[in-house]
């Protein structure tokens, strides 16, 4: 397993990291268990959370999957040798805080504290920003438009760090990312707390894969320029790329076929660049999945790529990936395809 320093700060991350949102819907204790041991084992320090998980939320499961990674914690005694990352739900999330929810600094304050006691931590090594809570794009929405009666979304944006500055005073958390963020939001935090003295983002947490690769268009640079690493999410786009689902197959127990909801990357254009990335991996003698993983992976703005599986099989396969490289010829297949049909399923 290889190793990347996050962002500006002293956080050496694995190549890939853990994501854990199907614990405590799709999977159990005992799956999670089993996952974090074999992660861990294969030089896995990075786990990825939120205090809104598992995924779907509803208020009966919110925050269990933080209640199985602190268990394990406590169990296996390796705090000092992981790096936890969580977040905080915003505006909207019916299912934390009865849905009143925002970033102030009571409900950051709260926020952290019960995520500390949840994973039996004194301490959050990256403290993320869920989504924005002003009018922007996010979660596939496209199409910017002005909102004329909003407010100034720039001094919330400061209350925000302050509070966040509060929480690192009080060696709660250590470093602060953002996720689901834009390029403007995410330089105008910068700007803030270069001229407030104030805690730098370190990370973004946005959604990246072979069919959405619109943070190559402004965000990439941003993270280039500016030191604010990457950590891709849904990399397999909800586990369409592995191509699984083509054919119109409804796998038994995946999460496309429990959570019809999902939709964001199985519409008409999403599935035919998907069948062209799977023809071009079997082409090459390749997984699918773990061709799309190894492209993630080895792009130059990506610090740790976020898996997710829900069987220990898929695990394997997935953290096997990460010492895949890819030849000359498949990159060249794959931004064909990309030049033809790009960012199908932002």
């Amino acid at each position: 397993m290889n190793y990347r320093q996050l962002g500006h700060t002293d956080l050496n991350v694995s190549a890939l990291c853990l994501g854990t949102m199907t614990w405590g819907k799709q999977n159990t204790q005992d799956d999670a268990f089993a996952q974090l041991d074999y992660a861990f084992e294969h030089g896995i320090n990075f786990i990825d959370t939120a205090e809104m998980y598992p995924v779907p939320s509803d208020a009966q499961t919110q925050g269990a999957t933080d209640i199985m990674i602190g268990k394990w914690l406590a169990e296996r005694g390796c705090r000092d040798q992981v790096i936890l990352a969580s977040k905080i739900a915003g505006p909207g999330a019916s299912s934390v805080r009865g849905g009143q929810g925002d970033y102030s600094f009571n409900n950051i304050e709260t926020a952290v504290n019960e995520t500390l006691q949840r994973l039996q931590s004194d301490v959050i090594d990256l403290y993320q920003i869920h989504w924005p809570a002003r009018n922007s794009n996010f979660f596939g929405k496209l199409g910017y438009q002005p909102d004329a009666d909003e407010a100034d979304p720039v001094p919330a944006m400061l209350d925000v760090l302050e509070s966040l500055q509060t929480m690192v005073k009080a060696g709660k958390i250590r470093y602060i990312g953002l996720s689901n963020e834009s390029a403007w939001g995410t330089m105008k935090f910068l700007e803030l707390a270069e001229r407030h003295g104030l805690p730098r983002v370190a990370s973004v947490q946005n959604p990246y894969n072979l069919l959405n690769r619109s943070f190559e268009v402004g965000l990439a640079e941003v993270s280039d320029r500016e030191q604010v690493s990457l950590l891709p999410y849904s990399p397999l786009a909800f586990g369409v790329l592995s191509g699984k689902y083509l054919g119109n197959r409804e796998p038994a127990n995946s999460r496309l076929t429990l959570f019809k909801r999902f939709s964001r990357y199985t519409k008409t254009p999403g599935v035919r660049a998907t069948e062209a990335y799977v023809a071009l991996a079997r082409e090459h003698h390749l997984d699918p999945a773990q061709m799309a993983l190894a492209w993630v992976t080895a792009q130059p703005h990506v610090a740790s790529n976020i898996i997710g599986a829900t069987t220990i099989e898929q695990l394997a396969s997935n953290i096997a990936s990460e010492q895949l490289t890819l030849s000359a010829e498949v990159i060249a297949g794959i931004e064909a395809i990309h030049a033809e049909a790009s960012n199908p399923a932002p």
